[in-house]
């Protein structure tokens, strides 16, 4: 017989770096589960992101046990680091804050792949290209 889902959890943490103090260990604490299962898999599954955030998805069952996944960067941190800037505008429509490529959009797409709802490579694009846009980058091409 399959376990009982007891709740799931989306966390933004960064890669390599997760600590038994907040935001983790308060969030895994108040669910009664035990952080270092969590901690020490997660720090060796994302070392190789080190300086990144990374979201990770955990589905917790009535045992108290977890499962989780990595679904890497998110798209917007992509965005910034891929043009340069510190954030997106916050009037997206009249206020422009840099320009993407194509390409750019390519690889962001391409890195992402696994987790976005797209059938094939230039409905990622255009997924990855409406994250842009809502963040006030003009996209190019």
């Amino acid at each position: 017989m399959a376990k009982k889902v007891a709740g799931s959890l989306k966390l933004r943490i960064p890669a390599g770096r997760a600590t038994a103090g907040p935001p983790v260990g308060s969030t895994l604490g108040q669910r009664g589960l035990n952080m270092m299962d969590f901690i020490n898999p997660f720090n060796e599954a994302t070392k190789d992101m080190m300086g990144k955030d990374v979201i990770v998805h955990m589905k917790i069952y009535d045992d108290r046990s977890f499962d989780w996944k990595c679904l890497g960067q998110p798209v917007d941190d992509a965005i910034r680091e891929k043009i340069g800037i510190k954030k997106g505008s916050g009037k997206p429509h009249s206020e422009k804050v840099g320009k993407i490529t194509r390409a750019q959009l390519a690889e962001i797409a391409e890195m992402k792949k696994e987790h976005l709802n797209a059938i094939d490579e230039e409905g990622r694009i255009k997924i990855i290209a409406g994250t842009a846009r809502s963040m006030g980058v003009e996209v190019e091409g």
